[in-house]
């Protein structure tokens, strides 16, 4: 997954200060954890809004908290978040005694208590000030006041209405695609690459890029960091030289699959006949040309949406935030490392027979449990490897595909659905996520179950969100993804239940998900030579914490 930039500047990142949260950082200057509270029903918010999520009501009014809780989960960084916070420091969620439906994401205080902090410990949020303007929140630990988690499992299991008859999947195929070269620093442009996958995507589908009438990507051009977004639709298609009757681009949706929805829904609408979609990133080039002085980094804050309740508390990757998911399910269900490790070792084991994986030399369960932390419990080998490279797909109205000449990819079910509250660290249950709700619609969507998935492409961005995708998917039980993996004979190539076949990101390189959905469709269409299953239904998705989408794909009949 994509990382922010740790701020160049002395102190903490601050936070782009709105309307709703003005209140909450005031108190902070004043040394006191203020937040709105519903007047009818109780519920405190956070982050602060305009309307309870629980009634609803509009009747806020600001509540002084007594600012103790309990550690629910917690994470040790051994990155750098700015030049002047030395590194260890840990990193928990806070899970306030006053009002439990409030978790909090704050740096740890002193430093050195990484090495004794464990759930359930009982902490006092203070005020650490910055400057006369701006204070931030951290936790400091109450001497004593060890152990004691209360343990509540809310498991964000959502269910939602069956889905029957005609659906929009079955009026759209998978007709092509297409991949550039994928390899770290490759030093080209985002539409150079993005340009080659495109004309092999449009190849395989048997077209011409004048036949493409519609185009997608995700996330749309300037989201994220340099190098994250990939190139806007408009120079792609200029570049193509097509003539567009529809066309999208977001980051808002299902997860990096959204762009895929998105053109199914408009090619089963009559929006468009074919509709290129593409995603692209060059990662390690931007990199490599920041640490050579080519590039200049990005001015880092203030801080806005969602990272204003992240980033001031030096929790600035998605390794600080979604290592608290990894931390939560081992110390509910005993997880292990070398459980984890099992997912890495397959994705290794698979990459080394998948031509273009950047990370194809012998993997051992030593090497993985030696390699250096990261964020506790992630390691180096837990985390995905950014690399260059762009994936495009061809999305086309169903009955043009007996016209193909190859087999088309049929859509059998796609899931988009949350179904619980939107936000990183404040779901029911952590060791859960919104892959929850994306498989429940998903599942809702069809007549096939788990047990007819032949292959499974599950997003890696870290390891563990594999296992927490085995389990939201129904392959296993809530919290038996760890002994579902130990060992990796299930999920092996010739294994129950072949995993992330191509290397997954693990091995295979960062591709956002979409090196995942090409694999499917190679599987799919018996073009994955030298790692090929017999698969007639896979299974793809992509996303991790409130982010997450999925899709049921089925081989041409």
């Amino acid at each position: 997954m994509s990382t922010h930039a740790g701020s160049a500047a002395q102190g903490p990142i601050r936070p782009q200060v709105t309307a709703d949260s003005v209140g909450f950082w005031e108190g902070c200057r004043e040394g006191v954890l203020r937040l709105p509270a519903c007047e009818d029903c109780g519920y405190v918010l956070y982050p602060p809004g305009p309307i309870c999520p629980r009634c609803p009501s509009r009747s806020l009014a600001p509540r002084d908290l007594e600012p103790e809780g309990r550690v629910y989960s917690l994470t040790v960084s051994h990155q750098p978040a700015r030049p002047d916070l030395p590194v260890p420091y840990t990193i928990a969620i806070v899970e306030l005694d006053a009002a439990p439906e409030v978790r909090m994401t704050l740096r740890v205080r002193p430093a050195d208590q990484h090495a004794e902090l464990a759930i359930g410990d009982r902490v006092r949020i203070g005020f650490e000030h910055v400057d006369d303007d701006f204070a931030v929140p951290v936790a400091d630990p109450l001497a004593g006041e060890a152990g004691g988690d209360r343990h509540r499992s809310e498991l964000g299991r959502v269910t939602f209405a069956r889905v029957s008859g005609d659906k929009p999947e079955h009026r759209a195929v998978i007709a092509g695609v297409g991949q550039s070269a994928v390899g770290r620093r490759l030093m080209r442009s985002e539409l150079d690459l993005t340009v080659d996958a495109a004309l092999a995507a449009i190849a395989d589908a048997g077209l011409a890029p004048g036949d493409i009438d519609g185009i997608a990507a995700y996330p749309g051009a300037g989201v994220g960091p340099p190098g994250y977004a990939g190139p806007h639709t408009d120079e792609v298609a200029a570049a193509l030289g097509l003539e567009l009757a529809w066309h999208r681009a977001g980051a808002e949706g299902a997860g990096q699959l959204q762009p895929i929805i998105d053109a199914v829904l408009a090619v089963a609408g009559g929006l468009c006949t074919h509709a290129l979609v593409y995603r692209t990133s060059i990662e390690s080039t931007v990199a490599a040309a920041m640490r050579a002085g080519i590039m200049a980094p990005p001015p880092v804050g203030p801080a806005g949406g969602f990272t204003e309740w992240l980033l001031p508390f030096d929790a600035v990757t998605p390794a600080h935030w979604l290592a608290p998911y990894a931390a939560r399910h081992q110390h509910q269900f005993g997880t292990t490392r070398a459980q984890l490790g099992a997912i890495a070792l397959t994705a290794r084991a698979n990459a080394a027979r998948t031509p273009g994986a950047v990370m194809t030399e012998p993997l051992t369960m030593d090497e993985y449990l030696a390699s250096r932390p990261i964020a506790t419990p992630l390691h180096l080998l837990d985390c995905d490897v950014p690399v260059d490279g762009s994936t495009a797909v061809v999305v086309s109205r169903a009955d043009r595909a007996a016209d193909l000449p190859g087999p088309a990819v049929r859509i059998e079910a796609m899931g988009t659905g949350v179904g619980l509250r939107p936000s990183w660290h404040q779901w029911p249950d952590l060791t859960t996520m919104a892959a929850s709700g994306a498989a429940a619609t998903m599942w809702a969507r069809t007549d096939l179950t788990p047990a007819d998935v032949d292959v499974a492409q599950l997003y890696d961005g870290f390891s563990f969100l594999a296992l927490f995708w085995l389990e939201a998917l129904g392959f296993c039980e809530h919290g038996d993804g760890g002994p579902f993996v130990e060992g990796g004979g299930r999920i092996a190539l010739g294994g129950e239940l072949p995993l992330n076949t191509g290397g997954g990101q693990l091995s295979g390189g960062r591709l956002h998900g979409w090196g995942l959905l090409r694999e499917a469709c190679l599987q799919l269409r018996g073009q994955a030579t030298g790692r090929q299953v017999d698969a007639e239904v896979a299974v793809v998705s992509t996303g991790g914490g409130p982010v997450a989408g999925c899709l049921l794909l089925t081989r041409a009949g």
